[in-house]
């Protein structure tokens, strides 16, 4: 196994960022890019979590 792999398969335990990341992934659709960043920060999501779940939604870990 990779360190990619690793890193996937960690069980998030940030219930309240979760939260927040997924309503964020949600409203992608609707709001773009640039507002879901918005309130991604607004809400104190971290910059490298904010930045992978938009970039790079298939690194996303499992719930």
């Amino acid at each position: 196994m990779n360190s990619v792999d690793l890193h996937r398969q960690q069980v998030r335990t940030d219930h309240r960022t979760r939260d927040i990341v997924n309503q964020a992934v949600a409203a992608l659709p609707e709001v773009g890019l640039r507002r879901a960043a918005e309130f991604l920060f607004a809400m104190g999501v971290p910059h490298p979590i904010a930045m992978r779940t938009l970039v790079y939604p298939g690194q996303r870990r499992p719930m």
